[in-house]
């Protein structure tokens, strides 16, 4: 484990090697098949816009962000199994999953904070990393000169915890290189509203 960042505005930690090579692959071809991505529209500074990616949430409750509301899929065997060990590494509970499908380079996640109030005050924040590497940019809410970049690889979690939404927004960025799939899930629980 590597601890990113520690402190009053927040709690980083990434997990290099949370999957083996081998659960990874076999993950990444069932949530292929077995998901029911989409692509959804959000609102975003007023107007509805395509996001650059597929996803599905799947859990307990619904969740709204950007004007979107999603009613969850349900728990699949896979996804149950990748949840016992998000929480085992975590130390958190778990009643939800955003799993979001880059399909290349071109595919992304602009910036924001977890900070909807479904999450609660400070929420935990476990999202786990399969197929092609991509890079997480990280930047300081109050001063946007302090930002950490991290590769987030195959079978990597990253943990987000304590005051981390508050103080920080996340993004993956557009990337020109040529880059295969990647899908990523954020466990996450949240409080129905």
């Amino acid at each position: 484990m590597e601890k990113i960042l520690s402190g009053d505005d927040g709690n980083i930690y990434l997990h290099h090697d949370a999957f083996t090579p081998s659960e990874c692959a076999s993950f990444m071809g069932r949530l292929g098949s077995e998901t029911p991505w989409r692509q959804e529209h959000l609102t975003l500074f007023g107007r509805k816009v395509l996001t650059p990616r597929l996803s599905s949430w799947h859990g307990d409750v619904a969740y709204t962000y950007s004007g979107l509301t999603m009613e969850p899929a349900p728990w699949t065997q896979t996804l149950t199994q990748i949840r016992t060990r998000a929480k085992q590494i975590s130390k958190a509970k778990f009643n939800s999953v955003l799993l979001n499908l880059y399909r290349d380079g071109k595919d992304s996640m602009s910036w924001h904070s977890d900070d909807e109030v479904e999450l609660g005050k400070n929420p935990v924040i476990a999202s786990l990393s399969l197929g092609a590497t991509r890079r997480f940019r990280l930047r300081h809410r109050q001063d946007k000169t302090r930002t950490i970049g991290l590769d987030l690889k195959n079978g990597s979690l990253l943990v987000m915890a304590g005051s981390t939404q508050h103080h920080w927004q996340h993004a993956v960025p557009k990337t020109a290189k040529p880059i295969g799939p990647r899908i990523n899930l954020t466990f996450r629980w949240t409080n129905p509203i």
